[in-house]
């Protein structure tokens, strides 16, 4: 059996990256002969979320319930999967912040190694896993000797889709016991940020991307202005959200999201190795900078040479003007 960690919205609704994960492990049942993938959720699911499951190609889905459940705990989550576990050879998640926390724990617990950010398998016997490292600058094949095998998947190393045959969804309510040691790091309370521009980065289909070349704090509104007028999400590197220009939670990059847009519009960003981690997987890149020989020019699929505060406002007056014209 393989058991996957699915990871909830607020909504109760199966985040996309570990519905690539479930994609991800159906792909390693048919190459074992048709083992059945089982899930585990914590909560009871909705009758939607159990359908959305099966239709994903799942036996049966975990529920874990209980007090130690209410609020997350990445020690107490992996306690919950280790009971869920059963006689599963393979154990594993998206590769979110969450899903490598409780994998990591889960490992620890069975006394194997854990495989992060893993793109693809190369066999069963041995099974080996290639996967990313150094941010995504360089691939690394590891042999998963022990059982369970333990990793997770790296976001967007497939395409979410749903199975041929789907499973059953059974659902099968647990309530393990958690040790008080396992709940001493929780989440005690939490706040939603306010209303941005981010939007959901990372299931964007249009982000834009703003570097140092921003220039300052106030050196932002011909990029919101694009945002808006292609529909898309705000994202921004590193150095802006370190020099307090915009908020963290709209970071691209190995520290902050992972996107796979359409297009990705990076504006004024180099293209350091941290940031390439997070925007790699764009279907296509338009890069706008200063500096032809810049790595994110080098890699983009087109740039345009010239400064992002005379660029932009060429492309946004040339869109205001064809949607006049509409």
């Amino acid at each position: 059996m393989i058991l996957v960690l699915v990871e909830t919205t607020p909504a109760g609704e199966a985040v996309e990256v570990s519905r690539e994960a479930l994609t991800f492990a159906r792909s390693l049942a048919a190459e074992g002969g048709g083992v059945p993938v089982d899930a585990v959720v914590v909560g009871e699911p909705s009758a939607e979320l159990a359908a959305t499951l099966a239709a994903y190609g799942v036996r049966r889905v975990h529920a874990l319930t209980g007090e130690a459940f209410g609020s997350y705990s990445g020690a107490a989550w992996a306690a919950g999967v280790q009971d869920a576990r059963g006689t599963s050879v393979v154990v594993m998640a998206a590769g979110t912040p969450r899903g490598n926390e409780v994998m990591a724990h889960v490992a620890a617990r069975e006394g194997v190694a854990m495989a992060a950010n893993v793109l693809s398998f190369g066999g069963l016997s041995p099974f080996v896993v290639t996967r990313q490292v150094v941010g995504g600058a360089a691939l690394e094949e590891m042999r998963l000797a022990d059982r369970p095998a333990v990793f997770t998947v790296a976001g967007h190393a497939v395409e979410a889709a749903p199975a041929d045959e789907p499973g059953s969804g059974e659902v099968v309510v647990r309530s393990p016991a958690v040790a008080e040691a396992d709940l001493v790091a929780r989440v005690v309370s939490s706040e939603e940020p306010e209303p941005d521009l981010s939007g959901t980065l990372k299931s964007a289909r249009v982000v834009v991307g703003a570097g140092r070349g921003a220039g300052s704090a106030d050196g932002f509104a011909e990029l919101v202005e694009l945002t808006e007028l292609l529909g898309g999400s705000l994202g921004v590197s590193r150095v802006v959200t370190s020099l307090g220009w915009r908020p963290h939670h709209e970071q691209v990059g190995q520290t902050g999201s992972r996107i796979s847009p359409e297009l990705y519009i990076p504006c004024g960003i180099s293209g350091a190795i941290q940031h390439w981690a997070g925007c790699s997987t764009a279907k296509s890149i338009l890069a706008i900078n200063t500096d032809p020989d810049a790595p994110m020019v080098t890699k983009a699929t087109y740039a345009v040479i010239g400064d992002l505060h005379e660029v932009v406002p060429a492309i946004n007056a040339e869109i205001r003007r064809r949607h006049a014209l509409e």
